[in-house]
């Protein structure tokens, strides 16, 4: 098959593309060409920003595509320039979020709304821009507008939650893993007691393998693994994979440094689930204990260029016990 993936070479496109590749697939990374991997497989390139996809038409007409997945669609005009380049391709698959749920706007409004596990009826956000006004740039982004824009065409939509693994620019387990690399023996840490989805992201690029050889696969999927660590559990597994023997010191939700917040109470669970998937799909999750420990080897070894070793707000918190 033929694929045309939009924004393949950092996390979630990358591991896809490394899945089609290895499975014989004719693969067409189309990005901006600021990120080029030195070992991501030898697969065809097209360098041009989203903006101006459909005046590369002609060289993505040559590759003729069978399928296209979108990776980086984060607003609705993400997604309708994508469509206009590639009119002719008949199976779409589009990364989105659990973000699109209700839930998740309720935990940003610090409310509750809604039980878990999430699952693809539950209902989504009433108000459109989850960032607007919080984070700079992302104004415009919001997935129910990609899924709005994708859904009619009879894509696949696979609705993720915080995915995990190597090469994860959002540095997921840093939290953590820059007081290990400090040699800090203790943790200021709330009550952990948080229920947030995760998925590995090679089972994310499993997910999309799955689907491109179902031809009936279409509409909404949460991909997920379907049993969630509390946050305080999953936080001990990643110190017990690095090695660490740092204690988890338990302080108020209001002396908590910022990049441990998420450590405290919580006003809305956002675990889900992926039954669908499984059922449909054939799909399944790999050992989250051992992902894990993949996934914490990785990042010690690539630790980032720039590491916050500012721990004034740790000992602040600490002191308050």
């Amino acid at each position: 098959m033929r694929i045309a993936v939009l924004g393949g070479t950092r996390f979630i496109g990358r591991a896809a593309v490394e899945q089609l590749h290895a499975a014989g697939h004719d693969v067409l990374v189309v990005h901006r060409g600021h990120l080029e991997p030195h070992d991501l497989p030898p697969v065809q390139h097209l360098h041009c920003e989203r903006a101006d996809l459909v005046r590369h038409r002609g060289e993505l007409d040559a590759f003729a595509p069978d399928a296209a997945i979108d990776c980086r669609a984060l607003t609705r005009r993400d997604a309708d320039v994508s469509l206009a380049a590639l009119p002719s391709v008949a199976r779409w698959i589009v990364i989105s979020s659990i973000d699109v749920y209700r839930a998740f706007g309720a935990l940003n409004e610090e409310r509750e709304t809604d039980p878990v596990p999430l699952d693809e009826d539950s209902p989504v956000r009433p108000e459109r821009y989850p960032y607007r006004g919080r984070i700079q740039g992302m104004d415009d982004y919001d997935k129910l507008d990609v899924e709005d824009a994708y859904l009619p065409r009879g894509a696949a939509v696979l609705r993720l939650p915080m995915v995990y693994g190597e090469h994860d620019y959002q540095q997921r387990e840093e939290f953590l893993l820059r007081r290990v690399r400090a040699g800090r023996t203790r943790v200021p840490f709330g009550a952990g007691m948080w229920l947030a989805g995760r998925v590995y992201v090679r089972d994310v690029a499993r997910a999309v393998s799955l689907v491109l050889q179902d031809p009936a696969a279409g509409g909404v999927m949460n991909i997920c693994e379907d049993r969630t660590y509390s946050m305080r559990k999953w936080s001990e597994m990643i110190l017990a994979a690095a090695g660490s023997r740092a204690e988890l010191v338990r302080v108020p939700d209001d002396m908590l440094p910022e990049d441990m917040k998420e450590t405290g109470t919580m006003s809305q669970h956002i675990a889900a689930t992926g039954r669908k998937a499984r059922a449909q799909l054939g799909w399944i999750t790999s050992d989250p204990l051992e992902t894990l420990r993949t996934t914490v080897r990785w990042h010690l070894d690539n630790p980032p260029a720039e590491i916050n070793m500012d721990f004034s707000e740790d000992d602040r918190a600490l002191a308050s016990v």
